[in-house]
């Protein structure tokens, strides 16, 4: 059942009636209207849980939040043109920003937007007023995509090339413009064809010693091959793909940055990340193994195996490049059945890992019998089998490891007697059992194992005619 959603005046009339009319102190009072509203499923994810400030001044009547408080002084500097108390203002405007969702979205309820962008605009020739303004546009948007007008697009464009040389302001554009791509595909499709991309594959090589711009940039090129975003049908993910890999060569911007920051751990899962999000073609996942970076991904693999989020990420790499047969059998000839085994192992705690592992071994067994031995003899299918045991509320790990055991044994039949010793059979059926969605691949493992399994034909075909 969806939650009900109120105003933020509606919550605000509460606490200030648990004040006026039961005498609650504010914290009782702002505790009670919480309690009561949560307790009738009322989604206050949108609202600020905060008593109301009292007014700065003689003339707000009414108490509101700080942070309407702060947007109304920052306006009146803007007409006043008090540049000092606008840039003070434009500071305290992010802070509060970035305390949570619901200020952010008060803000932008009450018509921030509108004001930060003006204060941008108008800051876009000096360098520590336009940092403060964008890095303000940048929480405001945190969150907020359709925010975003033609206006803001443009301005964005133009601070992304006037200021290309300073990474600060660089990284604070780039950071607006990954947050209103994410479930957003307008707006990615509107700043790809006024020219996004370049300017972000221009920024990680110029800026290719500053950790935070690298970052930033090469999750805002990730993002713009998502197709996250429920409102529209079709997406131009995969055109926006293959624009970063052909016309603006991201592979090889992702690889070198890469290695200019070996130690990095932040850094280099942003750009496993989007390496995975860039192997859509055949040829693309031979580029990155042709340009090192399948290379890089068992070194990082084998010297960072303590970080669990930046193994995920190597190996959700490793599972999209080896996508092209031939990396496959590089993966497998250059150890990585062992290393994703090691890794899985060593986080055999960590879901993702468990999901990202098994689906790594799984594709690395599709279609090519002599990998299937490698992962029999390495542990493979001990590790698959852990993970099941350790996660089985976890629907992809139990998805991924039903999978990779089918894929070991629909064309080496002789190894389902070595698997099922180890006892998967009972646990494909508590997977069944516990996940409705695992059934089809649950199933289809049982079957090639030998198991008997029930395969019910829910339509033939045959039978009446349609009646009105």
């Amino acid at each position: 059942m969806a939650l009900r959603r109120i105003t933020q005046e509606t919550f605000d009339a509460a606490v200030r009636e648990n004040v006026e009319e039961f005498e609650m102190d504010p914290d009782e009072a702002l505790k009670d209207a919480v309690d009561q509203f949560q307790s009738q499923g009322v989604d206050l994810s949108c609202i600020v849980k905060a008593v109301p400030a009292e007014p700065s001044d003689d003339k707000q009547q009414e108490q509101t939040h700080k942070i309407l408080q702060t947007l109304e002084s920052l306006s009146l500097a803007q007409e006043s043109e008090n540049v000092t108390k606008a840039a003070a203002e434009v500071k305290s405007f992010t802070e509060q920003c970035l305390h949570g969702f619901a200020e952010r979205y008060l803000a932008g309820q009450k018509g921030a937007y509108p004001i930060i962008l003006s204060q941008c605009q108008k800051s876009l020739g000096e360098k520590e007023a336009i940092l403060g303004a964008v890095t303000a546009l940048a929480a405001l948007t945190d969150g907020q995509p359709d925010l975003l007008d033609v206006e803001g697009k443009g301005f964005l464009l133009d601070v992304l090339k006037k200021h290309h040389a300073d990474s600060s302001i660089t990284r604070a554009a780039i950071s607006t413009v990954r947050h209103c791509c994410l479930k957003h595909e307008q707006n990615r499709q509107d700043l790809v064809k006024a020219g996004v991309l370049p300017l972000l594959t221009d920024a990680i090589k110029q800026h290719g010693g500053c950790a935070d711009v690298v970052k930033e940039a090469a999750g805002a090129l990730r993002f713009m091959t998502f197709d996250d975003d429920i409102r529209v049908s079709f997406g131009q993910a995969h055109e926006h793909a293959k624009m970063i890999v052909l016309q603006h060569n991201g592979l090889k911007v992702l690889i070198e940055s890469a290695k200019a920051h070996s130690d990095n751990t932040s850094v280099l899962s942003e750009l496993c990340a989007t390496l995975s999000r860039l192997a859509v073609r055949n040829e693309f996942c031979q580029d990155i193994c042709d340009l090192g970076g399948l290379k890089l991904m068992m070194t990082l693999l084998a010297d960072s195996y303590e970080s669990a989020e930046l193994v995920r990420q190597i190996l959700s790499a490793i599972r999209a490049v080896a996508g092209n047969d031939d990396v496959k059998d590089a993966v497998v000839k250059a150890g990585g059945v062992q290393l994703i085994v090691i890794a899985v192992n060593r986080h055999m705690t960590v879901s993702a890992v468990c999901e990202q592992g098994c689906a790594c071994l799984g594709v690395l067994a599709l279609r090519k019998p002599i990998n299937c031995q490698v992962i029999m003899e390495e542990g493979g299918v001990l590790a698959a089998v852990q993970s099941m045991k350790v996660h089985p509320d976890v629907l992809n790990v139990q998805k991924q490891a039903c999978m990779l055991l089918r894929n070991l044994v629909s064309h080496q039949p002789n190894y389902s007697q070595l698997i099922l010793e180890m006892g998967v059979e009972a646990l494909i059926l508590q997977a069944l059992k516990t996940h409705q969605d695992c059934g089809d691949i649950a199933k289809a493992a049982l079957r090639d194992l030998g198991c008997k399994v029930e395969l019910r034909e829910l339509w033939t075909g045959k039978g009446g005619g349609i009646t009105n």
